[in-house]
């Protein structure tokens, strides 16, 4: 957390540039501090848990923790090393643009001790959405920016535009228009090259031996995307979820799904009502079947999309669940970094063809 000091002072810059700062009096600075404070009692086991891209991203963070920083502070860092990878088609610098060759990114967090959230949407121009997500969250009264709005928020907090789209993601994005229609304008190259449909994203949840607990999803969208779209990432509830109670999860995947499901709230809350991480995040992928639309499921039920859910308990337990076999998660605990096999609902082999 800030100090009352530096909190201040940033929230009179942002009310000088037009924003309206998160107005906070002393008895609240005072509680959300206490709030932050590990409770001696409750001894648990420091864990962090990630899609599979996170794998370097989950060890720099439980050394953080280790290290005595805030589980938020911790995870935004893991999560940094995928946003600014350029070649990590999938999240910040080099993610695949939408429709219009724009890259568009999109992020939330959860701060369990405080209580806090903050996201952006729609962000242009800045590969870190993950740490805009949290000064939403630092600076203002609101939980999300979207668009214009969070492009300025982001040039008022200092952050620094930048081009995001990459020689190879533009090149993907140009094979991708050429091959709209054959009675366009564009001619057709590299018929043996496989062009890139990705919504993948990162989601990374953490907690401390005081148990308490973070989460953190940033992606820049499934390729090729209508202008404006958003996915689950940048919503509360659905992209990810922390209860500083109960654990956090958070899933990688169809958005679209996910959001219909509020996917990272169901999973904690199953595990709230006793199912273990693995078990929670598997009920929840029955659930997204269940509101699936029919055009996005096989004569047999099985859906045409995969998306895994991550969960992770208050006191270190964790578990990974997919829609079919093969999937798998990275997770850091005092066994080290390293990748375990996701649990799936169904069998690779009844995957639609």
């Amino acid at each position: 957390m800030l100090d009352r000091r530096t909190f201040l002072e940033q929230s009179a810059l942002l009310s000088a540039l037009g924003f309206l700062p998160r107005t906070i009096s002393a008895e609240e600075y005072e509680r959300d501090v206490a709030r932050a404070t590990p409770t001696p009692a409750f001894r648990g086991r420091p864990c962090v848990v990630s899609s599979a891209n996170g794998i370097a991203g989950v060890k720099l963070a439980y050394d953080r923790i280790a290290g005595g920083t805030d589980t938020l502070d911790a995870i935004i860092g893991g999560v940094n090393l995928v946003e600014l990878d350029p070649n990590d088609q999938s999240v910040g610098l080099g993610g695949l643009p939408n429709e219009d060759g724009v890259v568009q990114l999109d992020a939330s967090c959860m701060h369990g001790p405080t209580r806090r959230a903050g996201a952006v949407g729609c962000l242009e121009d800045f590969a870190t959405p993950s740490l805009v997500a949290k000064a939403v969250m630092d600076y203002t009264t609101h939980v999300l920016l979207v668009g214009k709005g969070a492009h300025r928020f982001a040039t008022a907090m200092g952050f620094k535009p930048q081009d995001l789209l990459t020689d190879k993601s533009r090149q993907d994005w140009l094979r991708w228009k050429s091959r709209l229609s054959k009675t366009d304008n564009w001619l057709d190259h590299d018929d043996n090259v496989k062009i890139n449909w990705t919504h993948g994203t990162i989601n990374m949840n953490a907690v401390n031996a005081a148990g308490d607990v973070s989460s953190v999803t940033t992606t820049s969208g499934l390729a090729w995307k209508l202008d404006g779209r958003l996915g689950d990432s940048p919503i509360h509830g659905a992209g990810q979820y922390t209860d500083n109670d109960i654990g956090a999860a958070g899933s990688t995947g169809l958005g679209e799904i996910n959001i219909k499901t509020c996917g990272g709230f169901l999973t904690v809350e199953g595990m709230r009502n006793g199912s273990t991480p693995e078990q929670a995040a598997l009920k929840t992928l029955e659930r997204m079947v269940h509101m699936t639309e029919p055009r996005l499921l096989d004569e047999r039920g099985r859906p045409r999309y995969d998306i895994q859910v991550y969960a992770l308990a208050k006191d270190g337990r964790f578990g990974a669940a997919g829609m079919y076999d093969g999937a798998s998660f990275a997770v850091c605990d005092e066994k080290g970094p390293r990748l375990e096999k996701c649990a799936a609902l169904f069998k690779a082999s009844e995957r639609p063809r």
